[in-house]
């Protein structure tokens, strides 16, 4: 064997070996990327599910609970093509496709829930924020299409805008059955100030003048109450100064 021949052995062992690593390496990368991909799917499925059987009633329409059983569906789809003989994925498919089959009559079993406390409204607001990101992901992977993606981005806002006005509603009532009108004050004042800022207040019109109607009858009562409460103190004086006077009747006949 000629040393040129055993030059070449020697370089085309080199390259395999370099082929075999850089395979490998592949090999390896598209198992962690599809490790990766498995885990992200399932955090976007499980914030999917948290929000379908979580969100208020009162806020979940049946377009709302279409879109969220299509994107639930969808990521158990892709899901499924990295795990094909998952039984359990397989059967919640089924489920998805029977109740996306059903259109507007899809099932909706969420409670209303009155938004009574700031934490709780913060919980609703992280829910719509949490499906804005959901939306914006399914547009990015070309699941929905960019004018459906923009509609419910609008919706959601709108969503977010009613959440507020049944806050400050909720919020002035309690305060109302309670007999402080100050606070009941505040909280109205707080509603109309959020509507007026809104970018299409002609939208929340009716609303607003709900909310400004509250606030007026909420600021009479504080008046009402102040000139009470005023009255009562003149009166109190009125009192004292009587019993001075007749202490010091009193004092002056003893005295003569």
């Amino acid at each position: 064997m000629t040393p040129l021949m055993i030059t070449l052995l020697i370089v085309a062992g080199i390259v395999i070996l370099i082929a075999i690593g850089y395979l490998n390496n592949v090999v390896e990368n598209n198992k962690l990327e599809k490790s990766r991909l498995k885990i992200e799917l399932n955090d976007r499925l499980r914030r999917c599910g948290e929000i379908t059987e979580t969100f208020p009633g009162q806020y979940m329409t049946p377009a709302l609970k279409l879109l969220l059983t299509r994107l639930e569906l969808n990521l158990n789809q892709r899901l499924l093509a990295h795990d094909k003989n998952n039984t359990g994925t397989k059967a919640r498919l089924a489920e998805l496709q029977a109740e996306i089959a059903k259109g507007e009559s899809i099932s909706i079993n969420n409670p209303p829930m009155p938004i009574q406390t700031e934490i709780k409204a913060k919980d609703v607001r992280f829910q719509l924020e949490a499906l804005h990101s959901q939306i914006t992901r399914a547009a990015q992977d070309g699941f929905l299409p960019a004018n459906e993606a923009k509609h419910w981005i609008r919706e959601i806002r709108h969503i977010l805008v009613l959440l507020h006005i049944e806050f400050f509603n909720n919020l002035g009532q309690q305060a109302l059955q309670q007999e402080q009108p100050g606070q009941a004050r505040l909280a109205f004042e707080r509603g109309v100030q959020y509507l007026r800022k809104q970018p299409e207040p002609a939208l929340y019109a009716e609303q607003l003048a709900y909310m400004e109607k509250l606030l007026g009858r909420s600021n009479s009562m504080v008046l009402s109450s102040r000139e009470a409460q005023v009255e009562a103190e003149q009166s109190e004086l009125t009192d004292g100064l009587k019993d001075d006077d007749e202490e010091n009747w009193r004092k002056k006949k003893a005295y003569d």
